[in-house]
């Protein structure tokens, strides 16, 4: 499932391999194309408020905008937080491994705030 592994795209010359860990989660297809989609949709958002800003727009109409920005993040977040909690946390459970519990306390208090 999830785990340590050695970071291969960022290592550099000199430095110590072990160092360096990044934690991987294989996506399914559709999982994986919804986030991306979801995502996109977001990084077009934010450039419409650049865009909103730099044609002197009311302030009210961007401030609407960036309420649909963050509604949009929401939106992502409880997506892949559900998926993590599926597929990640609740088999790590079943195995014994209760550290995963931590961690998602962790992850929702962050979210909370």
């Amino acid at each position: 499932m999830d785990g340590k592994a050695s970071c291969s795209h960022c290592t550099q010359p000199g430095k110590n391999d072990d160092a360096c860990y990044v934690r991987h989660k294989h996506r399914e297809d559709p999982e994986y194309q919804d986030l991306v989609h979801r995502l996109n949709r977001i990084e077009g958002q934010v450039r419409g408020l650049q865009s909103m800003l730099q044609d002197e727009r009311y302030c009210v109409d961007i401030l609407t905008q960036v309420s649909a920005v963050q509604s949009a993040l929401n939106a992502f977040s409880k997506t892949l937080l559900a998926q993590h909690i599926k597929t990640c946390v609740a088999p790590d459970i079943r195995q014994g491994n209760d550290e995963v519990i931590d961690e998602l306390c962790m992850v929702l208090q962050k979210l909370l705030k």
